[in-house]
């Protein structure tokens, strides 16, 4: 029975497939009027607590680094975004879906990541509008989360 509510969680609270958990502290980068508010708020109530912003100056558990194509460049939004988590963190890349303004190719996000460092675990459909990939370093995606 269990599952099955678990199951429901997850249809009810897009945030719950991308994995965070009560207690982490979620460092949001990129926000802007067109995000997906229904993530950001299933986000904060996984986690009990509101997203922090640009300004936090300790580590996070995890980034939502909202992106889109003429933010700039990727490479270094990712490789900026690295440097606020904790070792074995995660960077949520989200990213505009096909045909919609701001639109990432895969290529390019793919490309920006190994750059970066990092390597794509999870893709998931984010909202009606956002696409989301799960960036970890190399090390974190061997061992699993620490």
């Amino acid at each position: 029975m269990s599952a099955t509510a678990d199951h429901a969680e997850e249809r009810t609270n897009p945030a719950i497939k991308l994995g965070f958990e009560p207690g982490q502290v979620v460092q949001e980068i990129g926000y802007d009027d067109d995000v997906e508010q229904e993530l950001r708020e299933g986000i904060e109530a996984a986690i009990g607590q509101e997203l922090v912003d640009e300004d936090y100056d300790d580590v996070a558990d995890a980034v939502v680094l909202w992106f889109r194509e003429d933010d700039g460049d990727l490479t270094d939004a990712l490789v900026d975004a690295i440097g606020l988590i904790e070792d074995g963190g995660a960077v949520w890349l989200l990213t505009p879906k096909t045909g919609r303004d701001g639109y990432v190719e895969p290529s390019d996000i793919n490309e920006a990541a190994q750059t970066a460092g990092l390597s794509q675990t999870k893709s998931i459909n984010a909202g009606k509008d956002w696409s989301g990939s799960r960036l970890v370093t190399p090390k974190a995606a061997k061992s699993g989360k620490r």
